[in-house]
């Protein structure tokens, strides 16, 4: 995701993986004029419209989706990957890099640790450590998924690096842009 023109268009990027192998077979790439103004809180509303027209750029539906964005780990319970999650009416997991909401406590520094991501006693989802001597990330439901089986696919699609791979080739087509 991004931004162009002084934010009057919005760029999105989606990549489609095979899986478990991780291998690329896929992508789309879409760039369409801002339709909603930035609020706090609301960017899914900003972003999805970019999002849309690069999914409908696919030959193929993904399985699951894997967004760089909260899902229920947001202020109104609803981010990005329950936003396009819902939309879809595809399976979807927020993978957030920052916390919008939410404490916890630490992480110990090897892969696949975590901390419930709380408020108060609710959980909001899990801080993840996908790799040891890396920030952890934000993950968290988004639709038709567990907590625990989004866990799991973050872990199984996060390589050498802190993010999923999906995320990854996302983010580096959008920024070639």
């Amino acid at each position: 995701m991004g931004f162009d023109d002084g934010g009057r268009v919005t760029r999105a990027a989606v990549a489609v993986l095979e899986f478990p192998s991780l291998r690329p077979l896929e992508t789309s790439i879409a760039k369409i004029e801002t339709r909603f103004p930035y609020i706090p809180g609301l960017l899914s509303f900003r972003e999805i419209p970019a999002i849309l027209a690069a999914m409908d750029k696919l030959r193929q539906t993904p399985d699951l989706i894997l967004c760089d964005g909260q899902g229920f780990a947001h202020p109104r319970r609803l981010g990005l990957a329950c936003h396009l999650g819902l939309w879809l009416g595809l399976p979807a997991i927020g993978v957030g890099k920052t916390r919008l909401i939410g404490i916890n406590g630490n992480v110990p520094d090897r892969k696949g640790a975590w901390t419930p991501l709380l408020d108060g006693e609710e959980v909001l989802g899990a801080v993840l450590r996908t790799r040891a001597g890396v920030k952890p990330v934000y993950v968290s439901v988004g639709h038709r998924i567990t907590l625990e089986q989004s866990i799991h696919y973050v872990l199984a699609c996060t390589t050498r690096y802190r993010l999923p791979e999906t995320t990854r080739l996302a983010h580096r087509l959008a920024s070639d842009l």
